[in-house]
Order: C-alpha cells, then sequence, then structure tokens
C-alpha cells in the first residue's frame, strides 16, 4: 500500500507538469487559428463549399480553448456562406448558435452582435416570416455602432414593415433615414427608390416614376450596378400592366446588368417577366429559364445537403468538446482534494468495482429466482384455469345424452379467451423492460450494412418522456417505413436521422443520399399510411422531393 501511495504521488506530480505546460501552450496559440486563415483565403477565391467546412474547423478549435467571441466569428460567417447560398433555414438556425457565444453587454462584441441579427432578419424575411423578421431588424439596429449599418438595417426594417402592409411606419422611418443620409449618394438612391415602392404600395394614386429616375440617374452616375439592377426591376413592375412596351425594356435592362452582376436570382426574375409577357420572348428566353434555374437549383441543393453533414459532424464534435471541458473543469476543481486523497481515491475504487460485481451477481440472481416464479405461476394459472375448464367441458360432453353444442362452444372460447390473457399476463411479467430509445435506435441500426451508415443524433432518453404509448407506436411505424423504403428503393449509401426537443413539441430530421422521390402528385401506400399516422397523433410530416437528390423528410409532433 506505502508503495501504491508513493507512485500516485509521483503520477500526481507530472500530471501538474504536464497541465501547466498545456496551459501556457493554450494561451499562446488562443487567437492562432490556421483553419481561420485557410477559410478566409478560400472565401477570397470564391470557394464557399470548402471556406464553409474550414470555418466549421475553425469553430470547433477556438471552442477547445473557450474563445467563444471567434467561435461566433466563425458561426455568423458560416451563416452567411449558407445565406448567399439560398440556405435561409440553415443561415438562421446557424445565427442564432452565434448569439449563444456573445455578450450583449460587451460593448466590443456589440458590433458583431448587431450584425448577427440581421442576418437572421434577413434570412427569416426570405423564407416571408416577416412578422417574425421584424424584432430580430430592431435587435440589430439596437446593438450596432455604425452610423452606416444603423442607416441599413433600418431600411431593411422599412422594407419589412412594408411586407406586412404597415406603410405608414415604413414611410416615417424612411423620410428620418433620408434626412440622415447624404444626397447624390448610392445610399440615398437606394432609400428614395425604396421610400417611393413603399409609397406607391400604401396608395397607387401616388405616382414614383420621378423618384425612380431621381435614383436610377444617381445609380447610373456612380455606376452602381446592383442599383440600376433594383432600379429597373422596380421600373418594369411599375409598368406592368399599363405599358407592356416600358415593361419589356425595362426588363431586358435588368436581365443585362444582372448577367453582369452575375446574379442569377435577378437573371430568372428578368427571365420570368419576359417570358410572361409575351409569345415572343417566351421562344427566345424559356429554354434559357430553365436551364438556369435547374442550374441553380441544383447547386443549391447541392450546397444544402453538404452544409447539414458538415453541421452534422460538428454537432458530434462539440457534445464530445462539451464532455471533455466538463471532465476537465472537474478534474481542476478537485484537483488540491486529490493530491491530498489520491490513495483513498484508489482504494475507493478497488472498493466500487468489488460492489459492482456484487451487485450485478445478486441482479443475475434475482432475475433467475423471477423467471422461476413466473414458470411456475404460468404453470398454476394453466392447470388452475385451462386444464380444469377443459376437464369440465370433457365431463360435460362424457355424461351428457344431449349436447348443447352452442353452450359447450361458448365454454371452448372462454377457455380461449383465458388463455390469451395467460399469455399477455406472463409475457408483461417476464420481457425485460427496455427503454424506448434503446427500441429505436436497434430498430434503426438494424438497417446499417457493411455499404450503408445509419447515423442517429438526439435519441436520448430523456426525450421521450412527455410522449404518450400511441406516439410513440406511430413514430416507431413511420421511421420503419421509411428505412424499409430507403433500403428497398434509394440506393442509399449514409442516412441521417436527428432528433429535437423543441419547447412542446418534438422535431424528428430524416435524410439520405438517395435518389430521391419521383416526380409524382400522389404518394404510395407506403407514404400515404406514413402520413395519416403522423396526422393521427396532431403532427405534420413533410416531404421534399429531390429526385436523385437524396430524401428529406421533418416531422413535427406537438408534446404534451
Amino acid at each position: 500500500m506505502y508503495k501504491i501511495l508513493i507512485f500516485c504521488l509521483l503520477l500526481l506530480s507530472f500530471t501538474v507538469s504536464c497541465t501547466d505546460v498545456k496551459h501556457k501552450e493554450a494561451e499562446k496559440i488562443l487567437n492562432e487559428n490556421e483553419y481561420y486563415d485557410k477559410a478566409f483565403f478560400l472565401w477570397e477565391n470564391g470557394r464557399s463549399d470548402s471556406t464553409f467546412y474550414y470555418f466549421n474547423k475553425a469553430k470547433e478549435k477556438y471552442l477547445q480553448y473557450k474563445n467563444s467571441v471567434y467561435v461566433a466569428r466563425c458561426l455568423i460567417y458560416m451563416a452567411t456562406i449558407q445565406y448567399d447560398s439560398g440556405d435561409f433555414f440553415g443561415a438562421q438556425e446557424t445565427a442564432v448558435e452565434a448569439i449563444k457565444y456573445l455578450d450583449p453587454k460587451d460593448k466590443n462584441q456589440q458590433a458583431i452582435l448587431s450584425h448577427t441579427y440581421n442576418t437572421i432578419a434577413n434570412a427569416t424575411d426570405e423564407m416571408q416570416q416577416f412578422d417574425q423578421a421584424i424584432p430580430y431588424y430592431r435587435l440589430a439596429i439596437q446593438y450596432s455602432i455604425d452610423h452606416d449599418n444603423i442607416l441599413l438595417y433600418k431600411n431593411n426594417l422599412a422594407v419589412c414593415l412594408r411586407n406586412v402592409k404597415r406603410y405608414d411606419e415604413s414611410i416615417k422611418l424612411y423620410d428620418d433615414i433620408l434626412t440622415k443620409t447624404p444626397k447624390g449618394t448610392t445610399a440615398y438612391a437606394k432609400f428614395l427608390n425604396n421610400l417611393a415602392k413603399t409609397k406607391w404600395a400604401s396608395s397607387h394614386s401616388y405616382n414614383p416614376i420621378l423618384v425612380y429616375h431621381i435614383a436610377l440617374n444617381i445609380r447610373l452616375k456612380e455606376n452602381d450596378l446592383w442599383g440600376q439592377n433594383s432600379s429597373y426591376a422596380t421600373l418594369s413592375k411599375y409598368y406592368e400592366g399599363r405599358d407592356m412596351d416600358s415593361s419589356i425594356y425595362y426588363l431586358s435592362k435588368q436581365y443585362e446588368i444582372a448577367k453582369k452582376i452575375k446574379s442569377a436570382d435577378d437573371q430568372l426574375n428578368a427571365l420570368r417577366g419576359l417570358v410572361q409577357m409575351n409569345p415572343i420572348y417566351s421562344e427566345r428566353y424559356l429554354s434559357t429559364y430553365l436551364s438556369l434555374n435547374d442550374s441553380l437549383q441544383t447547386a443549391r441543393t447541392a450546397a444544402k445537403n453538404q452544409f447539414a453533414l458538415i453541421r452534422y459532424e460538428s454537432e458530434k464534435s462539440k457534445a464530445q468538446n462539451l464532455v471533455l471541458e466538463k471532465e476537465n473543469e472537474k478534474k481542476e476543481s478537485h484537483l488540491v482534494i486529490q493530491r491530498i486523497g489520491i490513495g483513498f481515491l484508489l482504494f475507493l475504487i478497488v472498493l466500487g468495482i468489488f460492489w459492482y460485481k456484487k451487485r450485478k451477481q445478486r441482479l443475475e440472481l434475482e432475475a433467475q429466482n423471477k423467471i422461476k416464479q413466473n414458470q411456475l405461476h404460468l404453470s398454476k394459472k394453466i392447470h388452475d384455469v385451462v386444464a380444469n375448464g377443459i376437464y369440465r367441458v370433457m365431463t360435460e360432453i362424457e355424461y351428457k345424452e344431449d349436447i348443447d353444442r352452442e353452450g359447450v362452444l361458448d365454454k371452448l372460447d372462454d377457455m380461449y379467451q383465458k388463455s390469451r390473457d395467460i399469455s399477455h399476463d406472463v409475457e408483461e411479467q417476464t420481457v425485460a423492460e427496455v427503454s424506448y430509445s434503446e427500441k429505436l435506435a436497434d430498430l434503426l441500426k438494424s438497417f446499417a450494412s457493411d455499404h450503408r451508415r445509419v447515423l442517429i443524433a438526439g435519441n436520448e432518453p430523456d426525450l421521450w418522456t412527455r410522449l404518450n404509448k400511441r406516439a410513440k407506436e406511430e413514430v416507431s411505424h413511420v421511421l420503419q417505413e421509411l428505412m424499409v423504403n430507403m433500403k428497398k428503393h434509394s440506393q442509399a449509401d449514409q442516412v441521417v436521422i436527428r432528433f429535437e426537443n423543441q419547447g412542446n413539441q418534438l422535431e424528428i430530421f430524416y435524410k439520405d443520399n438517395g435518389i430521391g422521390l419521383a416526380d409524382s402528385k400522389t404518394y404510395g401506400k407506403g407514404l400515404s399510411n406514413m402520413v395519416s399516422r403522423i396526422e393521427g397523433i396532431g403532427g405534420e410530416i413533410i416531404f421534399v422531393k429531390e429526385e436523385r437528390k437524396g430524401l428529406s423528410v421533418k416531422i413535427n409532433i406537438p408534446i404534451l
């Protein structure tokens, strides 16, 4: 025992010295992150997919050193990449996560905080959730310390107010913005153009043409191509239904500018207007529109899938890092106690192992005894209920000349029902209780193979405690149907199932990289059954049809 204590003290002193060295190294490289630098290099060279990956790697490294500000920076850059790629829901989620790492009371963090809130608002706005976007725009304005950014955020808020038809508030806000913006600048042209659009939306008796052209002339003078694109779109919209030639003219101008600034969305908007405006343009531009639209949707879908997989791996790493952080904090807080009582701790470990083995043996013995008791109980019930009942029926048949056939059948049916009840009771008593999360995990993992990965996230026992028995059964049936369809038809080699508890709602996300659903307006019997099962428990199931791009399914279930 004396030798063990000496060994433990030596081991402790070595551990302390190693810990001191690690702390010094951590302080040295706290703000040095090769992933962060590489991400910016790739971003400058237009490699947004790789940029997202390296910002995510940089975030994980900053998490290790508890540099929350740079974790938030990485997340907001990732959200910006998702937003630019059309993944608005993903951008919203990532930006909301960045908020968790920022301190609103720290003035040095207010600039990035305001930018983060603006990103959340923009993503929410793009999903046409205007009422939800308004509070985030107000927070962006509240925390911004830059005059120009405040004006831009107020402009965004005013546009959002116009979208929800709160025209008076929007006009009042634009009047305030314009008084603080130098005339003749591109910013002034932008705000002026938007004010005219709001006034025209509020009342079509207002004629915005003069103001539209004032804004356009400023943009032409300043060579503001993005601004010119906006002006031409505004003018074409105004003349739509009034003067077809003018509308077509401005749509053509917008299309040419959109090609120069390489804005695929604006090209599509212009082409769509030209195709709908005149059959001549339909023949000329339809194939271009369809080809561009297909390319854009394919690129955005691929980006969304890649972002989702990267974030999934990030969530796993984050969970592991959190576990390691907690373990390290626990070790540091008990360092003094460990120096004094490490020998006693080793003794407790040995004692714990001994107790665990004894307890395991006792539980196994109790389980065996319970099985024997259940067997005896089953044997007794079979003898008392089934055997004796059958014997009485046999006696009645043997000694009665006139046999009541219906009565005998009723008695035999009664014996049958009792035998089923006995089987059910014994099954309930003998089957070991297994948590629902374990059963579900076993079900999903049974579809994994050497050439197919099945990844499960968030399937914790606490997640299912508030879900009733029927809802759990329906979830199992629906997920099993999804996995069966995947195995039979999808040709997928990777499946991701994620579970999340959002307040009073359980959210289930399913994603595979198979061939996806066929482009059909009706579901097959299996998919229809899934829909009816989820709707039967008050939930909602959404299928994202992306042929040959995999299948995405989102399930929302209310929790009582």
